[in-house]
């Protein structure tokens, strides 16, 4: 029966993908997907990335319509930088609860208290707050763009744990939003020691999401984007991973010869996963939930995006 089962399963999947090649055709449409997401997805992809590379692929592209497997705030910024094109997500329900973390209303009281001070927000964040920013950044250029802006001090929002990593590698004075990746900050070091002592060989890899204790006992320490790149060219042949999960398909695609083990059962976005093969085929037949952001506010957003990409890129 579970044979049976897998075998219609392929089946359907072969059919979905004959499908969205099709609707990409027709619509003239690409894929992006983050490195979170389903294997399913990321199988389907145009482009897989971390959102930097995915900021700056919906930023160049000639296609009409853009279809952003990933998360809300991901789909908003791919609609910011191109406003011309008609931006879907598989599944609007596909949040970021560290974006929700940080309201304009807090911040503008935060900018108030320290009128000197910029304002660098990490691009998980919403469309609004965004427009209250002076500079976007990644977790791939987070210590570049901190240390790029001429000011003393720097209102850092919205994840305290990566806000601690780049306090590390600075001098600037940082002053810390309290919010976090729900996903990132449930490994504890003691999940780390455990895997350590079950794989004495392998290096730790870890994204700085994570807690500073987690941070301070990995080997390696980068975005998802680096992670991936530093376990392709390290002469190491295994690896404790502490980022999502979805990144284990890039990571085994590249490096099929060496050996990833998850540093928690817990590594899992349940915002990234909403989406599937299924969705996707069907928000482009359906051309909806399509991604909208006020013109106002994608015009105040745009250009701390645009920083981001003009400074990171320099």
């Amino acid at each position: 029966m579970e044979a049976l089962a897998l075998e219609h399963r392929a089946a359907q999947n072969r059919e979905l993908k004959e499908r969205l090649l099709q609707l990409k055709k027709e619509k003239n449409a690409i894929i992006l997907a983050h490195y979170y997401q389903r294997d399913e997805i990321q199988e389907v992809a145009d482009f897989r990335g971390d959102s930097f590379l995915l900021a700056q692929k919906a930023a160049q592209t000639d296609a009409d319509v853009i279809v952003f497997c990933g998360v809300h705030f991901m789909g908003e910024s791919a609609k910011i930088l191109a406003p011309d094109k008609t931006v879907l997500i598989p599944d609007e329900r596909a949040g970021c609860p560290m974006a929700d973390m940080v309201n304009v209303d807090g911040l503008r009281k935060l900018k108030a208290q320290h009128p000197d001070a910029t304002v660098v927000t990490y691009i998980n964040s919403s469309a609004d707050v965004k427009a209250e920013t002076d500079i976007v950044c990644t977790s791939s250029n987070a210590i570049k763009i901190v240390n790029s802006v001429t000011t003393r001090k720097v209102i850092w929002v919205p994840d305290k744990n990566l806000g601690h990593y780049v306090s590390q590698h600075t001098d600037k004075e940082m002053i810390i939003w309290e919010g976090y990746c729900n996903t990132h900050d449930m490994l504890t070091i003691k999940d780390i020691e455990e895997m350590k002592a079950a794989h004495p060989n392998a290096e730790v890899v870890v994204h700085p999401e994570c807690r500073p204790e987690v941070v301070a006992a990995a080997d390696y320490v980068g975005s998802t984007t680096a992670i991936i790149k530093y376990c392709k060219e390290s002469p190491s042949t295994e690896f404790i991973v502490g980022t999502e999960d979805g990144t284990g398909y890039q990571l085994r695609k590249d490096s099929p010869h060496k050996t990833f083990h998850f540093a928690s059962k817990y590594l899992v976005c349940p915002n990234m996963k909403v989406n599937n093969l299924k969705k996707l085929v069907r928000c482009l037949e359906r051309m909806e939930p399509e991604i909208y952001v006020p013109p106002a506010v994608a015009d105040k957003a745009r250009r701390s995006l645009e920083r981001m990409l003009e400074v990171a890129t320099a």
